[in-house]
């Protein structure tokens, strides 16, 4: 079942990518970095939103490696090189946040914290895949904080906000969101 909901909500993400990327490049062109900044935070749900529901070591690892195998094969508008970087960078640090954490802590802190988090290490990676250096140093910190932000607020808020609702509809009554709350 963990295996199964994880593939899903690779899938999900996936489409949802091919959807989102035109979404950004139209942020970009209208208000450059800054501006496409501000989505960050939804490419990310998908992997803390398992972990949230499952509640288990390596959900992270799983979920955003099937992520990246599947957002490939769909296409994507930012090279076959970002789907793997991107999915490694939030893997690691979701696994590295609940595990300072035992695995036990599942309040909004701790999610808001993780959804926040993922951001910077992506951020530095795709500033050499991409060249943003170029932007200067306050453009990147502003960009940086603004997508923080975002990794935040549709990352780590809307995980919570979607789990706890899943869970309270029934739909997750196998999983250890519903039993732990």
């Amino acid at each position: 079942m963990d295996i199964v909901l994880m593939a899903m909500l690779a899938a999900a993400n996936a489409v949802m990518t091919v959807y989102l990327s035109p979404v950004n490049q139209a942020l970009n062109s209208i208000g450059g970095p800054i501006l496409t900044s501000t989505i960050t935070g939804l490419y990310m749900i998908y992997g803390l939103l398992a972990y949230y529901i499952i509640r288990k070591p390596g959900t992270a690892v799983i979920t955003y490696s099937i992520g990246a195998v599947v957002q490939s094969f769909m296409g994507t508008a930012y090279g076959l090189a970002s789907c793997f970087a991107a999915a490694a960078c939030y893997m690691v640090i979701a696994e590295l946040i609940f595990a300072i954490f035992k695995y036990r802590n599942w309040g909004w802190p701790v999610m808001l914290l993780a959804g926040g988090a993922m951001v910077p290490i992506w951020f530095f990676v795709a500033a050499q895949m991409y060249g943003y250096m170029v932007w200067g140093t306050n453009i990147l910190l502003i960009a940086l904080v603004v997508r923080t932000i975002s990794g935040v607020v549709l990352c780590g808020l809307l995980t919570k906000l979607l789990g706890d609702a899943l869970a309270r509809s029934g739909l997750l009554r196998r999983f250890a969101v519903s039993s732990r709350g």
